[in-house]
């Protein structure tokens, strides 16, 4: 059953982090604003049951990037934050990827995208200024609707919009999800 939110509920949330990108990133990937859990570790993707790193690293035949509290090695260390954003951020960069969301801050309740409302889109100059982006993919349906939106005339260029790696698209599983990403990230690596 799907959970009902209130409005009342809602706050005004700011992006608590940039962008990633760097003057090799290609490829721009937007996703809509950042999870509460994503939030709270000032990266992208953070909530464990989100597809997102296992496509990527699928799509580019690339390992994995451990989550905070993932075992680490034979030795039983345990991942912290810190090696894990440092795995996923090389992961990315070291294959011309970027990666920001639409949404600099807005009105949301939690995690939920379907309460997102008096949206203020980011700066996206920020990284096309200093990227050769050739190609922007979003990360969903309201990713891609907010760039349409907010972004696509000021950049000057369409969006792909993909299904998202979120556990709540669950009628996507991992390898529909893989085979979908896959020729939009094949040529980035």
């Amino acid at each position: 059953m799907a959970k009902v939110v209130s409005m009342s509920d809602a706050r005004h949330v700011s992006h608590v982090f940039g962008p990633l990108f760097n003057e090799s990133s290609s490829v721009l990937i937007l996703g809509s604003f950042p999870s509460v859990r994503s939030r709270e570790q000032a990266f992208y993707y953070g909530n464990p049951q989100n597809r997102f790193w296992r496509v990527v690293a699928a799509c580019l035949s690339a390992p994995v990037p451990v989550n905070e509290g993932d075992p680490l090695g034979e030795a039983g260390d345990i991942a912290t934050r810190a090696q894990s954003v440092a795995q996923k951020r090389r992961l990315l960069l070291e294959h011309g990827i970027a990666v920001w969301d639409v949404i600099e801050s807005c009105d949301i309740s939690g995690s939920s995208d379907a309460s997102i409302r008096n949206v203020e889109p980011v700066a996206i100059e920020t990284v096309i200024a200093v990227s050769p982006i050739e190609r922007i993919l979003c990360n969903g349906a309201l990713a891609g609707r907010l760039y349409h939106r907010y972004l696509e005339e000021h950049v000057g260029m369409a969006a792909e919009v993909l299904p998202s790696t979120s556990p709540a698209n669950a009628a996507w599983s991992l390898a529909r999800l893989v085979e979908r990403w896959r020729p939009a990230l094949g040529s980035s690596s």
